[in-house]
């Protein structure tokens, strides 16, 4: 059995905000950063790369509000409301300027947090979240998204439908730890209730497409070539809007950091070392 964890990621709750989040922190180190959990995944989606990380800085990986394994609050499940709590959990952390990592849905979140607050982020990784508008998505992502409503969804058994997503994960066996870590975070109703978050993405992403060119935070951009789901598309249309970023298409599908992770690796400790001075 595939059971074995690479990392040294060691899951603890702490409430804020009222709410009941699961992180996950490094030793002290240098420069602080902030990395927040891809969808439908949990913190444990930096498992091979943390260790790599925390050589270069003092990490807190995060279960966002209603992924994972945190509690829920419906008014944060949309981009822009997002970005306001990443800005509460820094503040929570004691985290001042530090660099953040938000693939997936963390991409939407972290734009929206650096235009809202501008100066507060010293830098952003982002990439494989819907980003353009019109939308450019692909598969059951797209369908997720413009489907007229959820029920349909209640139905189904949520394991199901995120063993599908995983089985995007095309070159690295998950530990089978970690898969049930994914799996559990969205039993019940919690999968269903998180998909409000990228079904925001007609409503956030056009008021996000105003906003980018404003953005003076630098931004690196991970984009996998072979993305089904969220297409490069999105990462060119980032590139081009905003002032200070740097695009690496990387050879890999739409989990990036599992499938790619020594490139994801190399990519953000050199955005850290000297990239985002240069962007």
């Amino acid at each position: 059995m595939n059971t074995h964890l690479t990392s040294s990621i060691k899951p603890q709750f702490r409430t804020i905000d009222g709410l009941r989040i699961r992180f996950a922190e490094s030793e002290p180190r240098g420069e602080h950063a902030l990395l927040l959990c891809p969808w439908p995944e949990s913190l444990y989606a930096f498992d091979q790369i943390w260790d790599r990380l925390a050589e270069h800085a003092h990490l807190v990986a995060v279960d966002l509000p209603g992924f994972g394994h945190s509690e829920r609050r419906d008014s944060l499940l949309a981009p822009r409301a997002m970005g306001e709590f990443v800005i509460r959990l820094a503040d929570e952390f004691g985290l001042e300027n530090p660099h953040t990592v938000g693939p997936d849905i963390g991409t939407g979140a972290l734009l929206f947090a650096a235009a809202d607050n501008p100066g507060r982020l010293r830098s952003i990784v982002l990439g494989s979240g819907g980003a353009s508008f019109p939308l450019e998505l692909g598969g059951i992502l797209n369908d997720w998204v413009v489907a007229p409503d959820v029920e349909g969804y209640r139905a189904v058994d949520p394991r199901q439908i995120v063993s599908a997503a995983l089985s995007g994960i095309g070159r690295y066996q998950l530990p089978d730890a970690v898969r049930e870590d994914y799996l559990a975070a969205y039993d019940g109703d919690r999968f269903v209730e998180s998909m409000r978050y990228v079904r925001a993405y007609p409503t956030e992403l056009p008021i996000l497409a105003e906003l980018l060119p404003q953005i003076e935070t630098p931004v690196e951009i991970i984009s996998g070539l072979w993305d089904w789901a969220v297409p490069p598309s999105n990462h060119r249309y980032l590139n081009e809007r905003l002032p200070r970023s740097n695009l690496d298409l990387v050879d890999a599908g739409h989990f990036t950091w599992e499938d790619a992770a020594d490139r994801y690796a190399e990519i953000v400790t050199g955005w850290w070392t000297e990239g985002y001075l240069r962007a």
